[in-house]
């Protein structure tokens, strides 16, 4: 009588276990029927219940449950693995496998390749988050998609377009260190040519080691003796570090390699009229203007050149006592101005609503005398400025 009992208990124990386990095979069932909301009641059970929540097969079941939710069109269902179901899917994969000590679950997966369609889905994902300027969400999907594609249950050849893709979200969501990590990785593996190599001279910019960022585009002209951009990018950067001498002695070096390149006398220009050295400015900027007629900043430029020697020159007048020099000195300074209204005009021809170039033409037209004109300048430039 006893055995029987004893018996009885034994199969009312199995039986239990069997039913928990079997909510289990059902929410896969219902998974492969797109049936995703009662699968997901039938594993949250599973989940509480102590003969089937450390089961691996309950994690494996939730991996797909939460990718099936990520590829499903069905608004009603989005909702059913949180915020971020893929990353969901990939802890349950991985929670699965440490689960199995016989490794059927990691055997399944590699022979299913579900790591390659959840590598991918990660890969759209990111794309997706990025595009919606969600860099830290994109970052976070390549990552893990770097993860998959790295581990053994991916069957499949690296894709080494996805560090790229993680360096971008990094140095997009100002994680400087984590993108100098992912853009050195696609130079070793000689990915993209020169642009990582850019990429990590603007995450050191980032960090604010211009040291750094120097010494990476120093490194270049041995790496890729051909490319002309380089020295651009030493000018660039040595513009924005304030050393001007160093930017000029490689624009020298840059324009004696491409002598037609407007964008290299406008920038000698600016870096001339910054520094109040108005007549090197000048010469430069007219160079840029011969070159290409149709910048905005070139012709800004220039006017501001003009403008600012000519206040120069009457600041300098009203030191002179003599009445004859002094207004031989105006009429010169105004001669200067007047050099400056073509220009400064052109450059609200290409940018009418720009208030640099308004404010330009409101001096230039009240120093000229030119009462109509600095109305109706005036009137545009106090209309822009409430708004």
């Amino acid at each position: 009588m006893k055995k029987y009992l004893l018996l009885i208990a034994v199969l009312a124990v199995s039986l239990g276990t069997y039913a928990q386990k079997g909510k289990v095979t059902s929410a896969l069932s219902m998974i492969e029927q797109g049936n995703l909301d009662k699968a997901k009641e039938a594993l949250d059970q599973a989940m509480v219940d102590e003969k089937s929540k450390d089961w691996f097969n309950t994690y494996f079941a939730k991996g797909k449950l939460c990718q099936a939710v990520f590829k499903t069109d069905n608004q009603s269902f989005k909702k059913l693995c949180g915020a971020d179901p893929l990353g969901e899917a990939y802890a349950a994969y991985e929670k699965a496998m440490e689960l199995d000590p016989k490794g059927t679950v990691k055997k399944r997966i590699i022979a299913n390749m579900i790591y390659n369609s959840l590598a991918l889905d990660l890969y759209n994902q990111g794309g997706d988050q990025f595009e919606a300027k969600d860099f830290e969400g994109a970052l976070k999907s390549f990552e893990t998609q770097i993860k998959i594609t790295e581990s053994d249950e991916f069957a499949g050849a690296v894709d080494t377009g996805m560090y790229y893709n993680a360096g971008l979200a990094a140095i997009n969501s100002h994680k400087y260190e984590k993108a100098i990590d992912y853009f050195n990785k696609c130079a070793e593996m000689q990915y993209m040519g020169i642009t990582p190599y850019y990429q990590m001279y603007e995450s050191y910019l980032g960090l604010g080691d211009t040291l750094k960022a120097e010494a990476t585009l120093k490194s270049l002209p041995e790496k890729f003796p051909d490319d002309k951009t380089i020295t651009l990018q030493l000018i660039d950067l040595y513009i924005k570090s304030g050393k001007n001498d160093e930017a000029l002695k490689y624009l020298k070096v840059a324009k004696e390699a491409d002598p037609t390149n407007y964008s290299l006398y406008f920038a000698e220009g600016i870096i001339y009229l910054n520094s109040n050295q108005y007549d090197q400015a000048i010469e430069n900027l007219q160079k840029s203007i011969e070159l290409k007629s149709d910048l905005y900043d070139s012709q800004y430029g220039l006017g501001a050149a003009y403008i600012n020697k000519a206040s120069d020159m009457f600041a300098k007048a009203n030191d002179i006592m003599d009445v004859n020099k002094y207004n031989a000195a105006i009429d010169e300074a105004m001669t200067v101005f007047a050099k400056a209204l073509p220009y400064m005009e052109r450059a609200n021809e290409l940018i009418p609503d720009d208030v640099y170039a308004l404010r330009g033409l409101r001096e230039l037209y009240y120093r000229l005398r030119m009462t109509d004109k600095y109305d109706a300048v005036k009137a545009k430039l106090d209309q822009i400025e409430q708004q």
